[in-house]
Parts: structure tokens; C-alpha cells; sequence
């Protein structure tokens, strides 16, 4: 006669699933295995230097596979999901019994398991045991959490136990795992970093995104009072950069700051770090026409987003923009204005001017060669703003850990038991024993200390 097949619950699979170890080692060594990915391929590159690397075919793949943003790549947030839900359910399922050890109904005690230990002092007294059972049944109560008295057959035994609750000492352990992994993945979903260039006696509450152009507005502003910079005698190197920031909300100072490298400030959640700094020009220059055909110049003093007449009234000319860092064809021209020109009767066109290269206008083959001069600089300090809400609980993680580990190696459930026996001689042996989960050493000195206060309390009770 065939068995009838017992049907499995599908809860208790995804339960059964989720509980198992098995899993809990794949997924660890999945993680360990797409890190080393992570630290292997450069994260958060241009795609022209991933092309330059890898190739057209292997760029593709990588980007597809989110190679180059790893730790914020939907798979990888998902295995650490994954991992977060393993160890909760096998802390679940292992503690109901871990439980009962701990808090048991009524603790059980095997005298075999004492005489075999170890862990053992012996002690002799002439009186009889009866007389010596209230001293030291009440000394056990005094010393241990837990005790109890029992008779045998030619005396007693006191059991005395402590430290039982010292059994959660792994799952502190799986809990600090736990929120280390959350931490991450809290960090990894909303945390985001970014950039801003202050410059002295500006206000800004927008920051740049690290890894994109997208523009993030702060629920606060930042004002750049002073910006000063220190040297090393002699050398000319720059020993330190210092900003002074102060922050505004609801068009309220609240805090200020002398802001050095290493040295953030926290305010709100985000962290604020001096990065960099460098110049920016001023908003008025001097305009410098030189007429190609006979080198006559003319100046004019202008601002940028100002219409400038060009020479004769041939048409005019506004500089609209300045790059730090400007390329052109592959070639970094440094600080660099960016200007359009509308001869008259003519469409308008760019025009290029960088600081550093006063000739390079002579490249256009125009009517008039333009440069600039007269630029007056001021000081722009370069702020890095990061907001990483998981770090509170990352390092909250590691404090629970330590616990956990100091808890699990340096403290230990101790069992200890006093047995008094009437000889045929006519003394009472009395021994004290002691045992301890995992065999402690540290169980060796409490069931010395123990005898010898033993001890001590017989003998003053027989004096």
C-alpha cells in the first residue's frame, strides 16, 4: 500500500529557505566574491576611460551588469536584502530553543556531570553535615543568581548557577551583523555625495552630485565669510587652506565654523568637508579689440553678460560664461571665457577666449583678434557635502559587536555545586566543582574562590 505524499505548507518552505545556513554561506560568499568586482573595476568612470580599458563589447556588458556602480547596483542592494532577512529568520528559528536553556521552568542539575568535571576542590570538616548545610546553602544564595538545596544520601548538595542570559551573546553578535549589513544597505539606497564651489562673501544652497550632473538643493544654505591660505616658510608649498562657513536656515545664522581639511562640519545629517579651493574672476574685465589687418587696438571695459559694440560699429560681442578648466580638442586651456560675437549683417558665433593663451583668438582669421585683460580673481573654497544616513547604525553595529564578543569569550554560563558527604571516618568531605559552557579557564577560579570561602565561613562558624 503506497504512503500517502505529505504536503509541505509553501510558508514553511520560504520559512525553511530562509533559515537555512546553506544559504546564509552562498549569500556571504556571493558578497565577498562581487566586492572584489567592485575593488578590481574602477567605479563611477567616464565611459570613454571604461571603453579605453575594457573595449566597446566588454564596456557594454559591465554597464548592463551595473559593474560600474556596484555597491548602489540593484543586485547588490538585493543580496544584502537577502542576507538581512537570512539572519534574522535563523536567529528566530534557533532562538525558541536557546530559550528554554536560558530561562528554563526549572533549571535541571546532573551531579554525575560535577564529579566528572575538572574543575573540583576538596575540603574536610568534623562536624556533621546536617549542621553545615543552612551556612552554606545560604552562602550559594548570596553568591549565585540561581541556587537549590538537595539531599543525598549520606549529606547534600547546593547547586549554584550564574551567567545563563550570557548564552545571547551570539545572537548580540547576529543582531551587530544585522544592522552593519543594514547600515550599508541604508547607505547604499539614500545616501548620496556631492560638490560645491562657495565663493568669499557668496551664499548657496545647491550642491552638484558626485556622480552626475544632477543638481541637489539642500534644506540649508552655506556662506563662505573668508577664505585664507598658509605656507610653508621658504618653499611656497601650501601647508593649510581655511574656511570660514556659516550656515543659514530660515535666512538665520545657526552655526559657524573655521573649516580645515579633516576637520568637517555636521550639521543635519550631512557632512561637510573642505576639499578644495582655487580663483574665480570677477564679473568686470577689460576688453582688448586688436584689427587684424592694421594692429590697431581698442579697449573697452566691460562685465559679463554686458553687450560690447565692437569697433566702428560693426556689430557686438558678449562674454557669457567662464570655465576654470575649459578642453578643446583634447587640450585643457585652463580658466577660460566663453563669449559669442554678432558682426553685423552676420549670424552670431562662439568665441573662445582663454587668460593663459592671450593669441588664440588669431585662430578665428576675424576681423578683429580679441583678448582679454585686467581680470581681478577672488577665492572660491570647494566643499564636498556627504549625507549617509546609515553610518549612525553602521557604527552603532560595531559598539553592539564588541559587546557581543566580550560577552561570548569572556564571560560564560557557570554551574557550580557543593557536595557534602558524612565519611565513614567521621569527618565531612566537603567538594566544590564547577562547570561551564565551552570549558572556560575562567570556571577554575571561581570554584577556587568559592572553596576558599567555604572555607573561611566554616571556619568562623567553628570558632
Amino acid at each position: 500500500m503506497n504512503e500517502p505524499i505529505k504536503s509541505v505548507d509553501p510558508t514553511d518552505r520560504i520559512w525553511n529557505f530562509f533559515a537555512s545556513v546553506k544559504l546564509s554561506v552562498v549569500l556571504l560568499l556571493t558578497i565577498a566574491l562581487t566586492s572584489i568586482i567592485g575593488t578590481l573595476i574602477p567605479q563611477h568612470k567616464s565611459a570613454a576611460q571604461y571603453i579605453q580599458q575594457f573595449g566597446e563589447t566588454w564596456h557594454r556588458i559591465f554597464e548592463t551588469l551595473n559593474f560600474y556602480d556596484m555597491y548602489g547596483s540593484w543586485w547588490f542592494q538585493l543580496l544584502l536584502s537577502l542576507l538581512i532577512v537570512n539572519t534574522i529568520v535563523c536567529s528566530i528559528d534557533r532562538l525558541s530553543g536557546t530559550w528554554k536553556v536560558i530561562f528554563p521552568e526549572k533549571p535541571v542539575y546532573r551531579a554525575d556531570r560535577f564529579r566528572k568535571s575538572q574543575y573540583r576542590r576538596s575540603l574536610s570538616d568534623t562536624r556533621n553535615p546536617e549542621e553545615l548545610k543552612d551556612s552554606i546553602s545560604r552562602f550559594m544564595e548570596k553568591r549565585f543568581r540561581h541556587s537549590r538545596v538537595e539531599r543525598s544520601e549520606n549529606g547534600f548538595r547546593v547547586y549554584g548557577e550564574k551567567g545563563r542570559w550570557t548564552r545571547l551573546g551570539a545572537y548580540i553578535i547576529h543582531m551587530s551583523v544585522l544592522m552593519l549589513v543594514l547600515g550599508m544597505l541604508i547607505s547604499s539606497m539614500f545616501g548620496y555625495e556631492g560638490r560645491m564651489n562657495l565663493p568669499v562673501g557668496e551664499t548657496d544652497n545647491t550642491m552638484i552630485l558626485r556622480h552626475s550632473d544632477a543638481r541637489v538643493q539642500l534644506d540649508f544654505s552655506l556662506r563662505c565669510d573668508d577664505f585664507s591660505i598658509t605656507h610653508y616658510p621658504g618653499s611656497g608649498r601650501v601647508q593649510e587652506y581655511r574656511s570660514e562657513i556659516a550656515i543659514i536656515r530660515d535666512g538665520e545664522e545657526v552655526k559657524s565654523h573655521s573649516l580645515i581639511v579633516n576637520d568637517p562640519i555636521r550639521f543635519s545629517g550631512y557632512s561637510i568637508y573642505q576639499s578644495t579651493y582655487g580663483r574665480i574672476p570677477e564679473d568686470s574685465f577689460t576688453l582688448v579689440f586688436t584689427e587684424a589687418a592694421s594692429g590697431l587696438e581698442t579697449r573697452r571695459e566691460a562685465e559679463k553678460g554686458e553687450e560690447v559694440p565692437l569697433p566702428g560699429g560693426r556689430g557686438q560681442i558678449v562674454v557669457q560664461d567662464y570655465s576654470n578648466n575649459f578642453n578643446f580638442r583634447g587640450h585643457n586651456l585652463g580658466p577660460t571665457y566663453l563669449a559669442m560675437m554678432e558682426p553685423a549683417g552676420e549670424s552670431p558665433r562662439p568665441v573662445i577666449l582663454p587668460v593663459e593663451h592671450p593669441n588664440f583668438d588669431r585662430m578665428r582669421q576675424g576681423e578683429f583678434i580679441v583678448r582679454l585683460e585686467n581680470i581681478d580673481y577672488r577665492y572660491f573654497t570647494g566643499l564636498q557635502i556627504a549625507r549617509d544616513p546609515g553610518i549612525p547604525i553602521v557604527f552603532s553595529s560595531f559598539v553592539i559587536m564588541l559587546l557581543g564578543f566580550f560577552i561570548t569569550f569572556y564571560m560564560a554560563h557557570r554551574q557550580i555545586c557543593v557536595e557534602a558527604v558524612r565519611r565513614d571516618g567521621g569527618e565531612t568531605e566537603i567538594s566544590v566543582s564547577g562547570i561551564a559552557a565551552n570549558r572556560r579557564p575562567g570556571i577554575n577560579m571561581t570554584v577556587k574562590r568559592t572553596a576558599e570561602r567555604i572555607e573561611r565561613i566554616l571556619k568562623q562558624h567553628n570558632t
